[in-house]
């Protein structure tokens, strides 16, 4: 009932077009979610994200759920859930990757998800890491247990200066690092993030996890990039 007369008096809006949810819409708009540019790169073992890392990290599988264009549906989703505090957005997200998931092959022998991780100190000025809600969202709906103390962040930097602190040949191998015991040995990790760029976070995320004995990634984003 309270909720009932909450959203009368304060309606819930899409997080794509900022138009009111109508009773059964859940975070974006019926029309959003038709215009929302989905990938399908479950469908493609040598797709767009599969090749950002080719060369560089040998996965076992890699897929983005949607394309991110400038001033787009995606990029506007994306923002409320980093920086406006919308965690549903990532549950939401998860939850809708992990229906197409299910029937991917690779994911049958994965037994970890692994977020990539923000520095203490940007955790506490943010209040959450953004792709937290997206994983336990994929862990429910995989089966896959979410762990996210294996892998740490050690270097803090300012969201304008990232991409000059991952183009460092110099840092990169030591902005994260990981916390194991012999119990992961051998394990199949998925490393989940919200956007590839240029693919540069996730690359140092799976040289930290390879030290790992017998490590198997594979990576899993909500968003990549797309011109």
């Amino acid at each position: 009932m309270f909720k009932s007369l909450l959203n009368l008096f304060f309606p819930k809006s899409c997080a794509g077009c900022h138009s009111f949810l109508l009773k059964n819409e859940i975070v974006i708009c019926t029309t959003c979610r038709h215009e929302i540019p989905q990938t399908n790169h479950h469908k493609n073992n040598t797709n767009e994200t599969m090749q950002k890392f080719y060369g560089k990290i040998p996965l076992e599988f890699a897929a983005s759920l949607l394309y991110y264009h400038k001033k787009g549906i995606v990029q506007e989703m994306i923002h409320k859930l980093k920086y406006k505090g919308h965690e549903e957005i990532g549950e939401t997200l998860g939850h809708w990757y992990s229906e197409e998931l299910k029937n991917v092959s690779e994911f049958k022998t994965i037994d970890m998800i692994i977020p990539v991780p923000l520095h203490q100190k940007k955790f506490k000025e943010r209040g959450y890491n953004q792709v937290t809600m997206f994983g336990k969202s994929l862990s429910i709906g995989l089966q896959i247990p979410f762990v996210d103390s294996v892998l740490v962040r050690n270097v803090y930097s300012k969201t304008q200066t990232r991409k000059n602190l991952l183009g460092r040949t110099d840092v990169i191998e030591n902005i994260f690092d990981v916390v194991y015991s012999e119990i992961h040995h051998n394990k199949h990790f998925l490393l989940i993030d919200d956007v590839i760029t240029t693919g540069s976070t996730l690359e140092a995320c799976s040289r930290a996890l390879l030290k790992i004995p017998g490590a198997k990634i594979s990576v899993v984003s909500m968003a990549i990039t797309h011109n």
